[in-house]
């Protein structure tokens, strides 16, 4: 029997974008849902994008965007004409605007305000001062307000005379905004729909509507929501003027991209940022510059051992629980981190706190390091039939249990008082002082003993 290729499998947006099929390319984009084209925009090659560019409109390309990470939205506009990359930014939705600008550099991004209409450039503007995880770094400013002192039929009109406009905007509720602008009410649809065109909107709106600031931090909002099961709620500024809408949705995602950063900050990864997409001097850049680091912090680690040599060659064992108790220990003390990490996002702990967080994680570590002391300790008796190297890898693991919960509950508040960010160096620092501790306890605490362990060796 002939054996037959394996069949070539169909790829629909490159394949479309090399055979030039624009109506394809358009289809794709229309219809694709989101996680399907932020693959397909992640594996073209730079010629396809650029082809990509020239088949379709700067509305479908818009669209498209919408659904991309804004790392890989900035990645495709930046180096674009400013004219061209300000029709594709225009078209996406105000919050994606400012989050794909804020990541171009400061030259370009200006370039692109300017080239954008007066009105879009203001908000984008008007967006890009608040910080990313704000309200007013999340916030939507397509929203439909109307003045507190028209009539239920002036809004019923607005809405039919507008509708190809508003079908792009989300709209669950229209709000209500007094002559300066701030915000009195909300106006749920249905209530527009059975009340009667006479009555004015002031009339039927809910009163005192729930509102947050546009300072409000991500911990706040995640809060709010989890509180009250709304679909997004008003901001407003320090007089009251409402100034955009936040979506339960837009901060889950804004959750979930912090805690992504913050992984990765904790891996290494300097700029908290990486996608495979990104030129390779970038993505080097970014790892080398943390492991170069590492690479010192390592030797200090290793000097301990040098330092101690003869009592390693004197009892090879040793060598064995080594990295045993440097890595349960590390363990424990990551778990400590990852406590501290998560209490200073709630508010739960502030930096202030060093001495309380002390307290509460050397309970801890006491019990732990000595439970896990005695298992280690029971296996090195076991394994060599000298009770003497139990007590020395039992001692040694217990006590660094101890100081590596200790430092781990201590080393994000420590750094966040100093103004640094605990997700990028907690964990190197914890890992350094673990070992460096483990490595000099088991070697002290034999050096001095070393007769008892020879014996039986």
């Amino acid at each position: 029997m002939a054996e037959t290729s394996p069949r070539k499998t169909y790829d629909p947006l490159p394949d479309a974008i090399a055979a030039s099929d624009r109506q394809a390319i358009a289809d794709f984009l229309s219809e694709a849902e989101p996680s399907e084209a932020v693959h397909a925009f992640a594996s073209l090659s730079e010629t396809e994008r650029s082809k990509l560019l020239e088949s379709v409109s700067f509305e479908d390309l818009a669209s498209f965007m919408g659904d991309l990470h804004d790392a890989h939205a900035a990645q495709f506009i930046e180096g674009l004409p400013a004219e061209q990359a300000a029709a594709i930014v225009g078209g996406m939705p105000s919050a994606s605007q400012a989050d794909v600008i804020s990541r171009l550099p400061e030259s370009e991004a200006e370039a692109i305000l300017k080239a954008m209409p007066a009105g879009d450039a203001h908000h984008a503007r008007r967006l890009l001062a608040y910080p990313h995880d704000t309200a007013g770094g999340l916030m939507i400013t397509e929203f439909l307000s109307y003045g507190d002192t028209l009539t239920v039929g002036d809004v019923l009109d607005d809405l039919r005379a507008n509708a190809e406009h508003y079908r792009k905007f989300e709209v669950q509720y229209a709000y209500v905004v007094s002559n300066g602008g701030q915000l009195v009410g909300v106006l749920q649809l249905r209530d527009l729909l059975l009340s009667s065109p006479a009555e004015r909107v002031s009339a039927v709106m809910i009163h005192e509507p729930l509102k947050v600031r546009d300072t409000a931090g991500l911990e706040e909002l995640e809060r709010f929501f989890d509180h009250y099961a709304l679909l997004g709620v008003p901001a407003v500024d320090a007089q009251g003027v409402l100034v955009g809408v936040v979506r339960g949705v837009d901060v889950e995602e804004a959750a979930e991209e912090r805690s992504q950063r913050s992984f990765l900050k904790f891996m290494g990864i300097v700029g908290g940022e990486e996608l495979r997409t990104m030129p390779l001097k970038a993505r080097t850049l970014r790892r080398l510059s943390w492991l170069t680091v590492n690479i010192l912090l390592n030797m200090m680690a290793a000097s301990v051992i040098a330092y101690h040599q003869d009592t390693l060659s004197a009892v090879i064992a040793l060598a064995v629980f080594l990295p045993i108790i440097s890595d349960m220990s590390g363990c424990s003390g990551n778990q400590a981190v990852a406590v501290s990490m998560r209490e200073l996002a709630l508010g739960v702990v502030r930096p202030r706190e060093l001495w309380r967080v002390l307290r509460k994680e050397a309970a801890v570590g006491i019990v732990n390091g000595i439970v896990l002391g005695v298992l280690l300790g029971l296996v090195g008796w076991l394994w060599k039939g000298n009770v003497m190297l139990g007590v020395v890898v039992a001692s040694a693991l217990a006590i660094n249990t101890l100081v590596a919960v200790c430092f781990g509950g201590t080393i994000p508040l420590a750094l966040r008082a100093l103004g640094q960010d605990p997700a990028l160096a907690s964990g190197p620092i914890l890992t350094t002082i673990t070992d460096m501790t483990g490595f000099l306890l088991v070697l002290s605490i034999a050096n001095a003993v070393l007769p008892w362990l020879t014996l039986n060796s």
